[in-house]
């Protein structure tokens, strides 16, 4: 069955082949981005959000069957931080009323395996706080210096997944009957990584930051196909997640205990349980 889908940076890289899988496929696809697609909007700031929003409700005639959010930068500036976290939960929060009206709604986010990465947490906190004037001054401290430039991708990353995690349970979103989740890609072949894949050195760099022992890196087709089923009507339960779709960073990073670090919590809940018997 044909759906209608909104998807953002749509004109290069993950979105534009997401756009392709999606019109293959005999869906109705409405672009965001900067130019060369549907809309042409820019997510770097409040009013270009609102109005890219507006004008994609408008060609869907109202209703959006499931928005996919990959609109994104890289580079080590506070525009960075806008496009990364606000460009997709506050264009998101602006498509929701359109969402509500179909009957199979879904949403999907780009965050990346770098969220597991070192942050700025006042930056993360100033984004989770929707502070978007914050943030940037924050963002304009970190770009200032080398050392800490890139911290601003990273620490953009971490707060959309903390975002999703926060917002997915919620009336607005679970209580509409509105799946929301992420994906997390490693290193992904596309114009935004293609100049520092180019050579040996650059590749090297990004291996031992981002170590994906299976089939190393990834073709935009990975994600895509992934964030096409997230928001397909076979999704029906997850909730909330960031999906490492990484080639096994994550699980090279993290080891195979991510649990452990409640363990205090969960002595603490049997404690009270077995107190109240």
């Amino acid at each position: 069955m044909s759906r209608t889908y909104v998807v953002t940076g749509a004109a290069s890289g993950i979105g534009k082949t997401t756009t392709q899988i999606l019109r293959a496929a005999g869906n109705t696809v409405i672009g965001v981005d900067l130019a060369g697609v549907e809309v042409s909007g820019d997510l770097s700031h409040r009013e270009g959000r609102l109005t890219a929003a507006a004008e994609a409700t408008r060609l869907a005639n109202g209703t959006v069957d499931a928005v996919i959010a990959c609109a994104g930068l890289s580079i080590p500036k506070p525009v960075t931080a806008a496009v990364n976290y606000f460009g997709m939960t506050e264009f998101l929060e602006a498509m929701q009323p359109a969402l509500t009206t179909s009957p199979a709604p879904r949403v999907a986010l780009i965050s990346s395996m770098a969220s597991l990465q070192p942050v700025a947490p006042p930056l993360v906190e100033a984004l989770l706080q929707d502070d978007e004037q914050a943030a940037l001054a924050i963002a304009e401290q970190l770009a200032g210096d080398p050392q800490t430039g890139n911290l601003i991708y990273s620490s953009s990353k971490q707060a959309v997944s903390r975002w999703v995690r926060r917002e997915a349970p919620k009336a607005l979103w679970a209580g509409a009957g509105i799946p929301l989740n992420a994906v997390g890609p490693g290193t992904v072949i596309t114009p935004m990584t293609q100049e520092l894949l180019a050579s040996e050195d650059g590749r090297k760099l990004v291996d031992s930051v981002v170590p994906m022992p299976l089939n190393s890196h990834q073709a935009p087709e990975s994600i895509a196909n992934l964030l096409i089923w997230l928001t397909s009507v076979e999704n029906t339960h997850c909730c909330g997640q960031t999906i490492y779709c990484d080639g096994g960073a994550d699980v090279v990073l993290r080891g195979d205990d991510i649990w452990s670090w409640n363990e205090a919590g969960i002595r603490d809940t049997f404690a009270r349980i077995q107190g109240a018997h």
